[in-house]
């Protein structure tokens, strides 16, 4: 039987799998460019996410040890966020893996490519020495989750959720 019909979170981990890979890849390649640690949290903040990405976190999820979690003072903050540390950092979204490195993306306004990164690292680099492979492709692995997340919801009775829903990560919590 087909690994992926034995679970229902299979090609979520496989493309989580493949982001870990390429972002230990790009990690390597510009370690001294990079700055971010543990205790770094600049760029954590309160996100939802699809519905494959909150069952799948939630399956892995141990209750008992985030059950007493506080909300945060500021509803922007990330719930999952303590002492600068994250509590569900083996299990976090996508957009948290990727946090740091060089992100390649369509840009929304014209059909360029735009470049984002953190604004702590890559602070004595060229900019014209980014290009395809040295930073992160990450319509390609949106485009990927996509695929996954509206494959995932169709098993849903009653059309429950839509292929652009996102379910605030806080909710499990609830």
């Amino acid at each position: 039987m087909n690994s992926m019909l034995k679970h229902p979170f299979s090609p979520y981990y496989k493309l989580r799998n493949d982001i870990d890979s390429m972002c230990k890849t790009l990690e390597n390649i510009h370690d001294r460019h990079l700055n971010c640690k543990i205790g770094c949290d600049l760029c954590c903040m309160a996100i939802s996410v699809f519905p494959v990405e909150f069952y799948a976190i939630e399956a892995e999820l141990n209750q008992d040890s985030v059950r007493h979690l506080q909300a945060p003072k500021d509803d922007s903050q990330c719930r999952f966020l303590v002492s600068h540390r994250c509590t569900i950092y083996d299990s976090r979204p996508v957009i948290c893996r990727t946090h740091g490195l060089p992100l390649l993306y369509m840009s929304l306004e014209n059909d360029e490519y735009e470049l984002s990164l953190c604004e702590l690292n890559f602070t004595k680099f060229d900019f014209e020495d980014f290009d395809e492979e040295n930073t992160f492709p990450m319509d390609q692995f949106n485009s990927r989750l996509y695929l996954i997340n509206k494959k995932f919801i169709a098993g849903f009775e009653n059309g429950r959720y839509n292929e652009q829903e996102r379910i605030p990560l806080a909710e499990l919590l609830k």
